[in-house]
């Protein structure tokens, strides 16, 4: 699965905030997307299948006592390479820093429309919720979102001038 391995990890990352949890939460979706075919019914593309799967598994993660050990582990003793070292790098743009000090139900809704350009009904799809609860989080997370750029002395604009 070449084709959307390193989307997913990108997309984990961005719940899990560590390389290394990314890349095994995306073989853990992948595994289980392997050993459970059948179940993909094709009514959304593929990567929009193993793009839920990975926020799932992200959400689990998250919540598992796994994440604490991996950190503590990760932090004394793993160095990333040179690749990791280059892809965290790109990474570090202010905008995404300011993405990710959002509380994860903003963000996540924030890149999935925004980065990934997916529409409401399908962000809806994916999370199992209402349009209207992604449409409320969006505004949400744009208003938590101006003051973290305001800080990075980023020009705000009223969201209402941008949409006329």
């Amino acid at each position: 699965m070449e084709a959307y391995g390193e989307y997913c990890i990108r997309v984990a990352y961005l719940y899990v905030k560590d390389w290394a949890a990314a890349e095994e939460i995306v073989q853990d979706v992948f595994l289980a997307y392997y050993k459970q075919q059948q179940r993909f019914e094709g009514r959304a593309s593929l990567k929009t299948y193993l793009v839920k799967i990975t926020i799932h598994k992200s959400h689990d993660y998250l919540r598992s006592w796994k994440r604490k050990m991996s950190h503590f582990v990760t932090q004394k003793y793993v160095t990333p390479s040179a690749e990791q070292t280059i892809i965290i790098e790109e990474q570090q743009s202010q905008l995404v820093e300011a993405l990710l000090k959002l509380p994860i139900k903003y963000r996540e809704v924030l890149i999935l429309h925004y980065y990934d350009d997916y529409k409401v009904r399908e962000i809806a799809e994916l999370l199992q919720v209402s349009e209207n609860t992604i449409k409320t989080r969006l505004t949400r997370g744009r208003e938590k979102l101006k003051p973290l750029l305001a800080e990075l002395e980023w020009e705000v604009l009223q969201y209402d001038e941008v949409e006329r």
